[in-house]
């Protein structure tokens, strides 16, 4: 009795001491349209590495050396093979900047341009998708046809090396004027936090604003509806796009506007963290 009582303790020690997860490891789960996956071109600024700053790689990218479960230092593209600048390049940055030098940040993006909140539906995304167009069904299928699914994938691999402290979402451009939005956010959100087992209250959701009005955003309405948010999720933050540059088009920001986005988000988590830094003008 007392051999079989120390296998079986032996056995459990062992499995304890094979779970390497680093609390000083903050990961960040990032997902939304094409401003959170990047739309603008990086420049040779935003490129510079820190192997403090990683992302998990969520699709294989043979032609940037990257292969998808794995960490790599987070340069851009940190969503797929061929996205630009996100909010979330310089959002780790920024939260580098001010945290202890033991901390390193991880990010996870699963994002696809031009998708409603619906894709992130965890039952029901299949008939958003079924009547989707075939380049937004072909960005879903490099995540297996289930983006949130792929999401979750990601952050239980990414639980066994960190601790995720936060969600970041950028979208809204495509349920303009939608009022049902924060419920259905609310559900991805409570879905995220019960499949990975977190607590709200100390997993925040920071919700970027679109374009903003004084940009000319053609979105720009959808604001009002995001602001609401933090009605319904009472850990919920809302990141003003006030002043942050868009491109042409109106819907995009540009690598400018980008940075400075993914600076406030960085400004607002380090402030729910307990570090106060002033905001980027």
């Amino acid at each position: 009795m007392k051999i079989k009582l120390f296998l079986l303790l032996s056995l459990v020690l062992l499995n304890y001491s094979g779970y390497s997860q680093d609390k000083n490891f903050y990961i960040f789960l990032c997902f939304g349209q094409s401003n959170m996956e990047g739309n603008p071109r990086f420049e040779q600024q935003d490129t510079i590495a820190d192997e403090r700053f990683k992302v998990l790689q969520a699709v294989d990218c043979p032609e940037r050396q990257r292969v998808k479960n794995t960490w790599y230092n987070a340069v851009p593209p940190l969503c797929r093979c061929n996205t630009g600048l996100s909010p979330a390049d310089y959002f780790g940055k920024t939260m580098l900047a001010h945290l202890p030098a033991k901390v390193k940040i991880g990010i996870i993006n699963v994002s696809v341009a031009g998708s409603k909140i619906e894709i992130f539906d965890k039952d029901h995304h299949q008939i958003y998708l079924e009547t989707a167009p075939e380049w937004m069904k072909k960005m879903a299928a490099e995540y297996n046809g289930n983006p949130y699914a792929r999401l979750v994938e990601l952050a239980k691999l990414a639980q066994k090396a960190g601790v995720i402290k936060g969600i970041l979402l950028h979208q809204g451009e495509s349920n303009t004027n939608d009022t049902l939005w924060t419920q259905k956010v609310k559900g991805v959100y409570t879905n995220l936090l019960n499949d990975l087992k977190l607590k709200a209250k100390s997993v925040p959701l920071l919700a970027g604003e679109v374009v903003n009005a004084d940009q000319g955003g053609v979105c720009a309405s959808m604001n009002k509806i995001i602001a609401k948010l933090p009605e319904v999720i009472p850990n919920a933050y809302v990141i003003s796009s006030a002043g942050c540059a868009s491109g042409k088009d109106r819907l995009h920001f540009t690598a400018e506007g980008c940075r400075k986005l993914g600076k406030r988000y960085g400004v607002k988590m380090l402030a729910i963290l307990g570090h106060k830094v002033d905001e980027p003008e």
